[in-house]
């Protein structure tokens, strides 16, 4: 097919020899399939810019390096310098996930390299060498969900001890690749120790998983792993080799209805988005 012209700057450099097609396209990125170095794999395209709300951009980029004081206020005032700074941000925050995650043996995509707003990555395929489904696509017997599940903790764990959350982890941005579950779209991850919104988002990422394979195996529905994961990550005790049990006891106290607040708020906009991708979807 006809490369876009930033397909085509990375031709020119010669980091992709052709595009074969696109494999999807969404709010914020377009996906094409690529031949690069003799190997089939995807190029991640970034859209000029991406609706996002608000609260979740502030939440999100709490706390993130920018190059310099000049940029970190031209994009709090939302200036053009200073939206097209946010976008950078904003894609340069997966990259760097992306890389930190694979060095610390997390089951992401393999990046290659990023240039001029395209992120080209390992193209995750099934046993029959096609792209790999999402998880929303694919139906499971309860001894595959309760095996899945357990993998996903795994990764969260192994993401959370390398300082990463991921933010919007659900079954909508995991793929089921040949080997297991490969979780993808980091833009919105999050350093575990610098945002004060991370535990929230942590807890929110595994309850995503919770209801997801808990329609499959509903014994999981009463499991508790997001809060038993942030205590021990909290208190230094968690390791990528931690053994979960899915029990928490929860501290009686005083009750932070702003909190309370917050997370119903997270609830209702994140079944919000399931429905629209769903109706995407269809």
């Amino acid at each position: 097919m006809k490369p876009t012209k930033r397909l085509q700057a990375l031709i020119d450099e010669g980091l992709i020899d052709t595009v074969v097609r696109q494999l999807m396209s969404g709010k914020e990125a377009t996906v094409y399939v690529v031949r690069s170095e003799g190997e089939t794999r995807c190029a991640k395209v970034y859209k000029e810019a991406t609706q996002r709300s608000f609260r979740q951009a502030v939440d999100y980029t709490e706390n993130r390096r920018v190059k310099n004081t000049r940029q970190a206020r031209a994009m709090a005032k939302g200036t053009r310098f200073g939206k097209q700074a946010t976008e950078e941000a904003w894609q340069s925050a997966e990259v760097d996930a992306l890389y930190r995650l694979a060095a610390a043996g997390v089951r992401v995509p393999t990046p290659y390299n990023f240039c001029d707003g395209v992120l080209l990555m390992e193209l995750v395929t099934d046993e029959h060498g096609e792209a790999a489904p999402r998880l929303n696509d694919v139906t499971f017997t309860p001894e595959q969900a309760r095996a899945h599940h357990a993998t996903l903790l795994t990764e969260v764990v192994r993401m959370l001890c390398a300082g990463v959350v991921h933010g919007d982890l659900s079954e909508f941005n995991i793929l089921l690749g040949a080997d297991g579950p490969v979780i993808i779209d980091l833009p919105q991850a999050v350093d575990a120790a610098g945002n004060n919104h991370a535990s929230r988002m942590l807890l929110r990422d595994v309850a995503n998983l919770r209801g997801f394979f808990g329609r499959f195996a509903p014994e999981l529905l009463q499991s508790d792993h997001g809060h038993e994961i942030w205590d021990l990550y909290r208190r230094g005790l968690l390791q990528p080799e931690t053994r979960l049990t899915g029990i928490y006891e929860h501290e009686t106290g005083p009750i932070d209805v702003g909190n309370v607040m917050r997370e119903i708020d997270d609830a209702q906009a994140e079944e919000t988005a399931r429905r629209l991708r769903l109706l995407a979807v269809e």
